[in-house]
């Protein structure tokens, strides 16, 4: 497990903090259509939070597109680096979420964060921050529509609608699960958004959310308890 110090020229107010957001915004790539579904590496990444102690643990596990077994995994804990505010929640989480990247073995190929890219108020979510600072095609598929609008897609799994913020698509509902809530795709970095929804169902084979999400989800709570487990 790695341990993370903040870095010395992070933001700390707000202010600061949108700016950097406008700065990086500029180098999103939207397009690219990325790698093709089922092929390759992909790797999902996810934080847990302790609240009381102010610390966050990611975690990152890579899988083999094809099969979905596991190829590494690794694990980081940090301070959390920036307070609450909503839609600048990736600066409490990229310090962490960087340093386990950077610990694996291998190159991680498509990266699937628990969260957003261009569905964000700004534009400008943890997928598209990660993807920008790192170069990698990133997506974000979160548990809910955030601020954002959708029509109910189809019953079917492979349904989706778009997810709008006026009439402005920033992302789709995707059904992938018969009859089950769907779930929300946005583009990162350097993947179309057809291709985003391609690589969802291909990660959802038995599950509402897809198997990258819910192997960091599990990692990353681990980490957390045995980093402060007596």
């Amino acid at each position: 497990m790695t341990t993370v110090r903040i870095p010395e020229d992070w933001p700390t107010t707000e202010e600061q903090a949108r700016a950097v957001q406008d700065e990086l915004r500029a180098g999103v790539i939207l397009g690219e259509p990325g790698p093709p579904p089922g092929s390759g590496r992909v790797t999902g990444v996810d934080v847990a939070y302790d609240d009381e102690r102010d610390v966050v643990a990611a975690a990152a596990v890579v899988l083999d597109a094809s099969s979905l077994e596991v190829v590494a995994e690794a694990t980081a804990v940090g301070r959390v680096s920036f307070p609450y505010v909503p839609g600048l929640l990736a600066f409490r989480e990229i310090p962490t979420v960087l340093a386990v990247l950077a610990a694996l073995p291998c190159p991680p190929g498509l990266v699937v964060c628990d969260g957003y890219g261009l569905a964000h108020p700004r534009r400008f979510g943890l997928a598209s921050h990660l993807g920008v600072l790192t170069g990698l095609p990133t997506i974000g598929v979160a548990k809910n529509p955030f601020t954002f609008t959708y029509d109910d897609p189809d019953t079917p799994r492979g349904s989706s609608s778009a997810l709008l913020a006026g009439s402005e698509e920033v992302g789709r509902a995707l059904r992938t699960r018969d009859g089950v809530k769907p779930v929300f795709v946005s583009v990162g970095h350097r993947v179309t958004l057809p291709n985003a929804c391609a690589h969802t169902l291909a990660l959802t084979p038995a599950y509402r959310l897809p198997e990258t999400t819910r192997r960091a989800d599990a990692l990353c709570r681990k980490a957390l308890r045995e980093a402060y487990s007596v």
